[in-house]
C-alpha cells in the first residue's frame, strides 16, 4: 500500500473541515502495518500527525509518519507538531510536499532532520497530487489572492450561446456546477451576465455545508432584488480583499468578457471547459479578445454524461 494515497484519502473526505487551514492526512506505520490514521480537526483543534500519535499510543516508537503536508513548527493554535513527533520518538517522517507558507519560520523537515529523524519529501506524481489537493489554500498564503477556476460551458464550435436553449451542456454537467459552487468560497461573474441573466449563482440541488459568497464583477448597479454583491474596483485589489476575509477559492463563471480581463492581468489558475457534442455555428466564443497565447499544463478530460470536461492549469499548485 502507498501510504500517502491513504494519507490523501483521509483528508479528502475532510476538505474544508479546518478552514482556514488546510486539511491534513497522517498515517503512521510500524512495519508494514497501520498503526494509525489522522485527519485536522476543525480550527484551532488538533492536527492530522498529533491526532494519529495520541491514537497510537505506545506504538509511535521507532514508526514513520506519512503526512500530506510538511509538519508545522512554530505555534499557533496548537503547538508544533515538530515537538510531538520528536516527543513520540518516531523514526521516519514522510511529506507530500513542503509548507509554503512565507509567515511561518523554519521547516519542520529541518528540525526533524537536525534532531536525527530520517526524513522524506515526496516526488513526482504523488507530491503533485498532495500540492493538488491544497492548491486553493497555498496560492491564498504565497499569493495573497484566491486560487482562481474559469468554468465555462461550449458547443464544440467553441460557442458559448446555443440557439432555442437555455442550456449548453446536458444535466450531468450542470449538476457537477453546484458541486463546484458548493466547494467553492466564492462564485462570481460579470455585470453582462448579471444584465443578461440575472443568475443566483447558489449550490442546489447537492450537499452544501455553506452557501459561497455570490459577487458580480464590475459597474453597476444590480438588478433589483438580486442578492448578488457588487465588487467594483480593479480585479486584483478585489481579490486581495477577498483573500483578506478568508476567500481561497473563486469560481468564475464570468462571459468572454470578464473571462478576458482575469486572463490578461494573469489571475487565472485553472481552466474547466465543459464541451458539449454540438455546433451552434454563431453566437460568442468562451474568450472576447486576448492579447497573446496562454500555455496551459496537465491537460486532461473525462466524460460528464454525454458532455466532455476539459481540465487545464495556468499555474500548477
Amino acid at each position: 500500500m502507498d501510504f500517502l494515497e491513504r494519507a490523501l484519502e483521509l483528508a479528502a473526505e475532510s476538505l474544508g473541515v479546518a478552514h482556514p487551514n488546510p486539511t491534513v492526512g497522517a498515517v503512521l506505520v510500524s512495519g508494514d502495518e497501520i498503526v494509525a490514521e489522522g485527519v485536522t480537526e476543525e480550527y484551532g483543534g488538533r492536527h492530522a500527525e498529533v491526532v494519529a500519535l495520541e491514537a497510537a499510543g505506545e506504538r509511535t516508537r521507532g514508526a514513520t509518519v506519512y503526512v500530506t503536508l510538511e509538519p508545522c513548527n512554530h505555534t499557533s493554535k496548537t503547538p508544533p507538531c515538530t515537538d510531538a513527533l520528536l516527543a513520540a520518538g518516531v523514526a521516519r517522517v514522510v511529506a507530500g510536499q513542503s509548507d509554503p507558507n512565507p509567515a511561518v519560520t523554519g521547516g519542520g523537515l529541518d528540525k526533524l532532520r537536525g534532531a536525527g529523524i530520517e526524513v522524506e519529501l515526496a516526488e513526482g506524481e504523488i507530491a503533485f497530487r498532495c500540492r493538488q489537493q491544497l492548491e486553493e489554500w497555498r496560492t491564498w498564503v504565497t499569493k495573497g489572492r484566491p486560487f482562481v477556476t474559469y468554468k465555462v460551458a461550449v458547443t464544440l464550435d467553441g460557442r458559448v450561446t446555443l440557439a432555442e436553449s437555455r442550456w449548453v451542456t446536458g444535466e450531468a454537467s450542470r449538476r457537477l456546477v453546484h458541486v463546484l459552487r458548493a466547494a467553492s468560497d466564492a462564485v462570481a461573474v460579470g455585470m453582462g451576465t448579471v444584465r443578461w441573466e440575472n443568475p443566483r449563482l447558489d449550490a442546489r440541488g447537492v450537499p452544501v455545508a455553506r452557501q459561497p459568497s455570490r459577487l458580480a464583477f464590475g459597474r453597476g448597479p444590480l438588478p433589483e432584488g438580486s442578492e448578488l454583491e457588487l465588487r467594483s474596483g480593479p480585479l486584483r485589489e478585489e481579490l486581495e480583499s477577498l483573500a483578506v476575509d478568508g476567500v481561497q477559492s473563486l469560481l468564475l463563471e464570468g462571459g468572454p468578457t470578464l473571462a478576458a480581463a482575469f486572463l490578461e492581468q494573469d489571475l487565472v489558475d485553472k481552466l474547466l471547459v465543459f464541451v458539449a457534442p454540438k455546433l451552434s455555428g454563431e453566437g460568442l466564443g468562451m474568450l472576447a479578445g486576448l492579447p497573446g497565447p496562454v500555455a496551459l499544463t496537465r491537460l486532461e478530460a473525462c466524460s460528464i454524461g454525454d458532455d466532455v470536461l476539459l481540465q487545464a492549469y495556468i499555474h500548477e499548485p
